[in-house]
């Protein structure tokens, strides 16, 4: 009886995790850990490869991942969430194979459109020009809660992200809901800088 309700234990555990199912991948530009669950990065981690802009992202879009369950065009059609490069396009614009690979869904989150257009965007210029001066690798988490909006076409949108900022000895940390922001400043959204 006892083996038998491990047996039913392990099965119901593996069942749950292909259900809730996690995966931990890389390429040349980010690592990434994805939730097929929410349909959503957890974390992204990349060095930023370039400071000036070589190639353009003109006529490039996300594509899926085979064998990943990912967010699709149609969780960001007629909505106020953008596709969110977390491993930023410009950061990886000086290779054209490197460019490309940012487009991966496995690199793209529902980001509120005025976030993603504004004080985010200009927070990755700021870890580009720190980049002119030496190595700069960037973490971002993705806050998720039982409070996150799940949409329609399956994807849950993130409550907020984290991104951290490592230039040498110095650390920056930001915090953003993710929200259309109501602070004029990447700066105020520090939370750590050391």
């Amino acid at each position: 009886m006892k083996r038998l309700l491990t047996i039913v234990f392990l099965l119901f555990t593996l069942i749950s995790v292909a259900q809730n199912r996690i995966v931990e991948t890389r390429n040349a530009v980010f690592w990434v850990k994805y939730s097929e669950e929410l349909e959503q990065p957890l974390q992204v981690k990349y060095t930023i490869a370039c400071t000036e802009t070589v190639f353009s992202r003109a006529g490039l879009d996300f594509f899926p991942v085979s064998g990943i369950k990912t967010s699709d065009h149609n969780d960001y059609a007629g909505n106020e969430w953008d596709k969110g490069h977390m491993a930023p396009a410009a950061d990886f614009a000086c290779n054209q194979e490197y460019l490309k690979m940012t487009f991966s869904y496995l690199n793209c989150a529902l980001q509120q459109e005025n976030l993603n257009r504004g004080v985010w965007r200009f927070l990755e210029v700021h870890e580009r020009e720190l980049a002119k001066t030496g190595e700069v690798k960037v973490i971002i988490d993705l806050h998720f809660s039982a409070k996150s909006i799940k949409l329609a076409s399956g994807a849950t949108v993130p409550d907020g992200f984290t991104k951290t900022i490592i230039a040498g000895k110095k650390t920056e940390k930001y915090y953003f809901p993710n929200t259309k922001p109501t602070k004029k400043s990447y700066t105020e959204y520090s939370v750590v800088n050391k």
